[in-house]
């Protein structure tokens, strides 16, 4: 039986035990969320080809299979392999790669599955990285054979892993679609020149603890615990992108402050191309949500907002027209343009224009929110190659007691002449290309905050779906999206192609 040990146990009293020992080394890495016969016939093969077998986990927070992943936690899964025979010593691998445990183990092999043999049916892209760091410590990879059994699959159905609708959904979806597709498709969007253009938003979260209603009156009463900022709107869109493509420009106008102008380029100018236009009137947008936390299942609830959006919303002249001179001499050069209206005066009548007449291929998203409503309405546009927007939105745009969604879908649909799709939260999305409707049930109930997750389905849909990809591949990335979005707090993380992809073969594991 094995013996669970931290990496400082390890590396300060057991490694240099086993070299004075002679002993060779064989390490295995993976999640190992259900041990099943397949691992137990990897581990015996990792055995024989050595004296010590560590086996190493990544830790819960690591890991990269869609919300709702692992099934077990570290401590579960470390207690799986402590019992296991052939195995000696069991180890929490405290990052996304495997580097920190290869660096303090030093194995003499590495072992790896059948399945990652070929470097390129590695979702992760790491095995080359893995084999050259294990090779740089003196050691050398090796694969075991047998058959290949899958955690995922079993937890998907044995263990109830995905919810009845997303499994019977996803049944259908695989007998149409394949991860060779989805990849394939991946492949073709990492050589596109994309632009976005819309507003770039400071969203700021002040989070407190609610202490009760003030004695003299009917506000709250709050202890302020933290304050963070991060760039939402248009900004966060081009980083789902830029994941996905290293050729992602982002144009939009913001004020003068030049705290928040070099935060950008820090922040952001590495990954994308920024074309800014300064306004000396009109701030960065920056939009103030005050949240409690729920500590016992990791969920936040906004209890009050504010912004400094002008009231009378739009720049002055003379940023509007420097604005849509630069977007007139650049637009021709992008494969795709992703217009992000948000209601805030970025988008006038001429931009608007611009991109109708000149994008080759335009994904729309025109949104209401509270301090435009009404007034944004997304059939105000009279093209768009891809679109997507929320349940409110359609309403908005066709306002009627006996139409149900499917038959306003369609009317929008052949108002502006592509695919799209509508975001029903909990609901899933409901897909429209060529008249037909198709409906997919959300792919995670577990949310943190869904103040992203629009932006994040939009992006991912609209990619796919600019590389020919049909509605409902486009329909199952931007559900990806959305459910890894709704997972992430305030737009501070992207959504990273690897974590899309690796969510995607978790649920086409069925």
């Amino acid at each position: 039986m094995g013996r669970i040990v931290t990496r400082d146990e390890y590396r300060e009293t057991i490694k240099q035990r086993l070299k004075q020992e002679n002993k060779k080394v064989v390490l295995c890495h993976g999640v190992f969320d259900l041990v099943h016969p397949g691992h137990i016939i990897h581990f015996e093969q990792a055995k024989s080809m050595g004296d010590v077998l560590v086996v190493s986990i990544t830790s819960e927070k690591y890991v990269r299979k869609g919300p709702g992943r692992p099934y077990f936690n570290d401590e579960m899964r470390m207690k799986f392999l402590e019992a296991i025979e052939y195995i000696d010593y069991v180890m929490l691998s405290e990052g996304y790669t495997v580097d920190d445990i290869v660096e303090c183990v030093e194995p003499d092999i590495y072992v790896k599955g059948e399945e990652y043999r070929r470097p390129k049916d590695d979702i992760t892209g790491k095995i080359s990285e893995e084999q050259e760091l294990v090779e740089k410590h003196g050691g050398q990879i090796k694969f075991t054979g047998g058959q290949v059994f899958s955690s995922t699959r079993l937890i998907n159905t044995a263990l109830s892993g995905l919810p009845e609708d997303v499994r019977c959904y996803m049944e259908d979806f695989k007998q149409k679609y394949s991860m060779e597709d989805i990849r394939a498709y991946a492949e073709k969007i990492s050589n596109l020149k994309i632009l976005v253009i819309g507003d770039i938003i400071i969203d700021k979260y002040t989070y407190c603890t609610v202490q009760g209603i003030m004695s003299k009156d009917m506000g709250y009463s709050a202890r302020l615990k933290s304050v963070e900022e991060c760039f939402g709107g248009a900004a966060a869109v081009a980083r789902h992108l830029s994941s996905f493509s290293e050729n992602v420009t982002l144009m939009s106008v913001i004020g003068n402050e030049e705290n928040i102008r070099l935060r950008m380029f820090e922040e952001l100018a590495d990954k994308i191309n920024l074309k800014l236009v300064y306004s000396e009137e009109v701030p960065t947008i920056v939009k103030c949500r005050y949240l409690t936390r729920n500590e016992k299942r990791d969920e936040y609830r906004k209890i009050f907002a504010i912004n400094n959006i002008p009231e009378k919303h739009g720049y002055e002249d003379s940023v509007k027209e420097k604005f849509a001179d630069k977007l007139m001499e650049t637009i021709d050069s992008y494969d795709v343009v992703f217009l992000c209206d948000f209601g805030h005066g970025l988008v006038d009548d001429k931009v608007m224009e611009i991109v109708q007449e000149r994008a080759k291929y335009l994904v729309l998203n025109c949104q209401t929110n509270s301090s435009n409503k009404g007034m944004n309405i997304i059939t105000k546009y009279r093209r768009a190659d891809a679109f997507t927007l929320d349940q409110q939105e359609l309403s908005l745009a066709y306002p009627s007691y006996s139409d149900n969604e499917e038959t306003r879908l369609k009317r929008l649909e052949k108002h502006l002449g592509g695919k799209g799709w509508l975001t029903r939260g909990a609901l899933g999305a409901l897909q429209i290309e060529n008249g037909n409707t198709e409906a997919c049930p959300a792919f995670t109930l577990s949310v943190k905050d869904t103040i992203g997750a629009g932006d994040a389905f939009f992006a991912l849909a609209g990619i796919f779906a600019a590389v020919g990809a049909s509605a409902e591949i486009g329909t199952f990335m931007g559900n990806i999206g959305g459910a890894i979005g709704a997972n992430i707090v305030a737009n501070k993380e992207s959504v990273e192609k690897v974590n899309a992809l690796k969510f995607a073969s978790t649920l086409l594991n069925v």
